[in-house]
């Protein structure tokens, strides 16, 4: 079975950081699936190429224009997504936030989804938690632990190697699982929690509450 992937990138320039950094992590990602015996399907989708038909989109009520719809699809069909935008004030590009607002309400559903960026310094990594994920969140889907997050002096890093590995494996696996346990493929592990050995012990005869109330006189 040939899983598709879709990643979905808002860089500006040609090259750019951003393209570069979804394609590191869109090779990991199929040497992940490919380990794991199954074959898969990637596909670009560069925003910077539909900005205008996104605007007119936004200001026109909502209509999408035929390329728009194909991408909507495009992303609908998907059993995975990355998606890497750059960083301006702190938060994702304006161009980013148009292509989710265009997608069908109920478009990512459950789909697992890789969140990263790039920008350029490190003060700007908060992007990921802060910013993307709640979106994603809104959006119903599935955002795998790890975010990628790459400023100018993390590329060639093996800090970033590690990182996009890590990411890779985690969407590698949602989208294998996908139908197993559900929406997104994700169950909890209940054997591998921990469990508390020490420390504070509970009294299994607990006094209730009004019990320990009653004759107060309720002044202090």
């Amino acid at each position: 079975m040939t899983r598709n992937i879709v990643v979905v990138t808002a860089g500006l320039t040609v090259p750019s950081s951003t393209r570069l950094l979804a394609d590191q992590i869109a090779e990991a990602t199929s040497a992940q699936v490919t380990a794991r015996g199954e074959s898969v399907d990637v596909e670009f989708v560069e925003l910077r190429e539909v900005a205008s038909e996104l605007a007119t989109f936004m200001t026109t009520g909502g209509i999408p224009t035929p390329r728009i719809t194909r991408l909507r699809e495009q992303v609908a069909a998907a059993d995975g997504l990355v998606a890497v935008t750059p960083v301006f004030n702190a938060a994702y590009s304006g161009l980013f936030k148009m292509f989710f607002d265009a997608l069908d309400p109920d478009g990512l559903t459950g789909t697992p989804v890789l969140i990263a960026a790039t920008a350029g310094t490190a003060r700007h990594s908060l992007v990921l938690d802060h910013a993307m994920r709640p979106l994603f969140a809104y959006l119903r889907a599935v955002v795998v632990p790890t975010g990628v997050f790459a400023a100018t002096e993390d590329f060639g890093s093996h800090g970033l190697s590690d990182r996009i590995t890590r990411a890779a494996s985690e969407l590698a696996a949602a989208v294998l699982s996908q139908g197993d346990y559900g929406v997104g493929g994700f169950a909890p592990d209940l054997a591998a929690r921990p469990r508390r050995t020490s420390g504070t012990q509970v009294e299994s005869d607990v006094t209730p509450f009004g019990d320990l109330l009653r004759g107060h006189s309720g002044t202090d």
